[in-house]
């Protein structure tokens, strides 16, 4: 028998147990994870009662805080720590599963929630979802989601790199000055130590999933685009049970357009103006990544104006090439009847 290679072990997906209906279960070894990040380890200087709170959450991580607790600790910056992580914690605990969690946040518009742990909520998820996954290309796709992204145009191709990664190779001196060439995205992709996945070499990701190292070629006529858009269908069908079917385009044509969705802001703000008839230059066209037609199979939620006709996705760079998903559109901005 084979076994299917693992990936993204960072996500701590292995802490989690998932529930009858296939979400993740928040956990004791999870919630201790978040103990273990290097804002919240006590140092030598911790005052006793760090140590203390510390000792006796890694023993039990679900034990009630009051403010009292923290406000005993003697530094004022791990105060605040404490306060941001068990205020994600109780959350998590709330609603007993990351998915639950996850949607709380995006439909409630809370703020409190750093970006950091809200995309770490999409990590692990997505490794759920993609638990039975083959195709290194769309992992690759799918850490969009989740990941931000550096935009390279090298000659009419469309490169997706790893922004926290292109940063670390543009300020560490091995790479002397190829990184920040990477950065201006002055110099092509292949020559530095960053492997664009194809057909040929994409089992490279296996052993590497977790470094977040690899470039995806976004054009149209890639598999990129296409993996990218199997992972938004399954992305929508855990969360919503709502089958769909969404295809890679060119341009919408279509008289009828009556809903889009933009998956991050400045898609939304250019499909918004196309909408509308208001001209848009050929700077923001440019900007336009990936277009896609969503058919919604499952219909009966649909708003009735809707049904039977596609909703069209964008998927757009900052001016400065930097490419920020905002996966929650997915799902809170479908058109769906009030209430389904």
């Amino acid at each position: 028998m084979t076994t299917k290679p693992d990936f993204w072990r960072s996500s701590g997906f292995h802490l989690l147990q998932p529930d009858a209906r296939g979400w993740l279960r928040v956990t004791p070894d999870f919630l201790r994870a978040y103990l273990a990040r290097p804002e919240m380890r006590p140092v030598e200087a911790s005052c006793p009662a760090e140590h203390a709170l510390y000792d006796s959450l890694l023993d039990n991580p679900v034990r009630p805080v009051g403010d009292a607790d923290v406000s005993a600790l003697a530094d004022e910056d791990v105060q605040h720590n404490y306060r941001v992580v068990l205020r994600f914690r109780d959350l998590l605990i709330e609603h007993g599963t990351l998915e639950a969690a996850y949607l709380a946040i995006v439909t409630s518009g809370r703020g409190d929630v750093p970006v950091l742990f809200v995309e770490q909520l999409v990590h692990a998820i997505l490794r759920n979802v993609l638990s039975g996954c083959a195709d290194p290309i769309r992992l690759r796709a799918a850490e969009l989601f989740f990941r931000q992204q550096n935009v390279s145009l090298d000659n009419g191709r469309v490169m997706l790199a790893d922004e926290e990664v292109v940063e670390m190779y543009a300020q560490t001196g091995g790479m002397g000055g190829l990184g920040q060439l990477l950065v201006d995205s002055m110099t092509p992709l292949r020559q530095v130590e960053l492997d664009v996945l194809d057909d040929d070499n994409k089992s490279v990701y296996w052993d590497r999933s977790d470094r977040f190292d690899t470039v995806i070629d976004f054009r149209f006529t890639q598999p990129g685009v296409d993996a990218f858009a199997r992972v938004m269908e399954a992305w929508i069908a855990h969360f919503l049970d709502v089958r769909t079917r969404i295809q890679p385009m060119q341009a919408i044509h279509d008289e009828h357009w009556s809903w889009h969705i933009g998956l991050d802001a400045g898609a939304t703000e250019i499909l918004n103006a196309l909408y509308e008839g208001e001209d848009v230059g050929p700077d923001d066209m440019q900007r336009i990544l990936g277009l896609f037609r969503m058919e919604i199979r499952d219909d009966r939620a649909v708003v009735a104006s809707m049904r039977g006709k596609p909703v069209y996705l964008g998927l757009a760079m900052t001016p400065d090439r930097k490419l920020r998903m905002k996966p929650q559109n997915l799902l809170t901005n479908l058109p769906f009847s009030e209430g389904a």
